[in-house]
């Protein structure tokens, strides 16, 4: 696990990882969210339906997302604050997705970065590749992760703290 404060981050960092999803990750998911669909659970429903096999569910997939900020960007002082993606290919039982992301913004007050994400297959299909910004541009690369810092405001608040103290005596 990474633990960047947002004094080590800067636009252009980037981390990746990788990881296979297995028939265990899809039940266990179905399991935890309730949906029972059959695109995700009947391989003959699935096929019937045009697919090579059951669909991977897409949050299962999104999840992937809080990997990337919990663990690699920035890590362990993040709270995940906002996410938005667009699911644009699905995802199979066996793919190997690679996960790389970005910071493209970062700022001190608030303490913040905004991560794009891109997930790949192992074919190099992107299966998730849009993102769209507050203004409502739909803008072409990744999902947004808006990553507060809450070891950086923390202290922030605390210096704020200590200056009013200063004044008061």
């Amino acid at each position: 696990m990474n633990e960047y404060k947002i004094a080590d981050l800067s636009e252009g960092m980037t981390a990746s990882f990788e990881h296979t999803v297995t028939q265990e990750m899809v039940d266990a998911f179905g399991s935890i969210s309730g949906d029972y669909n059959p695109l995700h659970t009947d391989l003959t429903y699935a096929v019937d339906m045009g697919h090579p096999g059951t669909v991977v569910y897409g949050m299962l997939t999104a999840s992937l997302y809080s990997t990337m900020a919990g663990m690699y960007l920035p890590g362990k002082y993040c709270l995940l604050q906002q996410m938005e993606t667009k699911f644009r290919k699905p995802v199979y039982i066996g793919d190997t997705l690679a996960v790389t992301g970005t910071v493209v913004q970062r700022t001190e007050f608030p303490a913040q970065i905004v991560v794009e994400v891109k997930i790949r297959n192992q074919n190099g299909e992107m299966q998730s590749i849009e993102f769209t910004t507050g203004e409502g541009r739909s803008l072409t690369g990744g999902s947004r992760l808006l990553v507060p810092n809450p070891y950086a405001e923390m202290n922030w608040r605390l210096d704020l703290a200590l200056s009013g103290e200063e004044l008061k005596g």
